[in-house]
């Protein structure tokens, strides 16, 4: 019967958890560039004497699906979206590198280029300033471009370019900050093939349909083990009877 008990109560938490993970999913289904997580059930044994047919049900964190999301116009020349793989470089607060497919962008006080939340975007060089009163363009391979609004149309001067990488999507893991670094802490290399779209940006890759009919199967496995749990408690209690019968 404690076998029952040890599946039945650990996968009830863990069911909880996720549908925690799948609730943040769907809060985050209007969030630009969001990639969705995955999690798994997987089997644990339990060490110790006369423990080895137990086993505990864990929820196991696969990653994160990578699957790009649809490309929407803004018509805004700080918007990007990056063109199927491949990442946007920002500097985290504590100087290193995260990585987000969230291309809303704005110039800050000081002229920087920031995405929306006021992480600084790096450049190939290291954060790219935009001098004031000029017009910003973003060419496909992440090179920005000004032209002066004080003259007539000329001749487009490069300011920067985005530093634009790809590393493995398995060197990748979500920070508690919602950007992605690599497990071994080492700067992505810039990659020549990955490019962007200009005046838009990428959509969240959450499937509201797929979300609400797993949170809907969590309940139902949910209420399977509030049962399983049940019946132990049932089969305990009979057994106790029988036992002070004899």
């Amino acid at each position: 019967m404690d076998r029952m008990i040890y599946t039945a109560m650990t996968g009830a938490k863990h069911i909880l958890e996720q549908q925690a993970t799948t609730a943040h999913n769907l809060a985050n289904v209007t969030s630009t560039g969001f990639k969705s997580q995955v999690d798994s059930f997987r089997a644990v044994p339990v060490i110790g004497d006369a423990l080895s047919t137990r086993a505990f049900v864990v929820d196991a964190t696969v990653g994160a699906d990578f699957n790009s999301g649809t490309i929407q116009s803004t018509n805004r020349e700080l918007d990007v979206a990056i063109q199927g793989k491949g990442w946007l470089v920002v500097q985290r607060p504590d100087g290193s590198e995260g990585y987000t497919r969230n291309g809303s962008l704005k110039v800050s006080e000081n002229g920087v280029l920031q995405t929306a939340s006021g992480l600084t975007v790096t450049g190939d060089g290291g954060p790219i300033s935009i001098p004031p009163d000029i017009k910003i363009s973003i060419a496909k391979d992440g090179t920005v471009s000004s032209v002066s609004n004080n003259t007539l149309p000329g001749p487009s001067n490069a300011i920067g370019r985005l530093k634009l990488v790809n590393p493995p999507e398995t060197n990748l893991v979500r920070a508690e900050d919602g950007l992605f670094v690599t497990k071994d802490g080492n700067p992505a290399e810039v990659d020549a093939n990955v490019n962007v779209v200009s005046g838009a940006l990428e959509a969240s890759n959450v499937n509201v349909i797929d979300a609400m009919v797993t949170m809907i199967s969590l309940a139902r496995q949910f209420e399977t083990q509030m049962k399983l749990m049940q019946s132990a408690e049932n089969n305990a209690n009979k057994a106790s009877q029988l036992l002070s019968l004899g």
